[in-house]
């Protein structure tokens, strides 16, 4: 592929500005690699709070 050789090449019809934008935007967005999002951790402060292990929430209404 050259400098000069367009990357899109409209075959039949004419598009309207915004149907070619509409275009290359999908194709952008397609092109992207598709990466999850990384698991949010909570934080130490908010693990506190919770009760933990089998029966925890049990354990956290009876009196101590």
């Amino acid at each position: 592929m050259s400098a000069e050789e367009p990357l899109i090449r409209v075959v039949r019809g004419v598009p309207t500005a915004e149907e070619l934008a509409a275009l290359v935007g999908a194709i952008v967005i397609r092109s992207r690699p598709a990466v999850a999002p990384a698991p949010k951790t909570a934080s130490a402060w908010a693990r506190s709070g919770r009760p933990a292990g089998p029966g925890g929430w049990r354990a956290a209404g009876l009196p101590r």
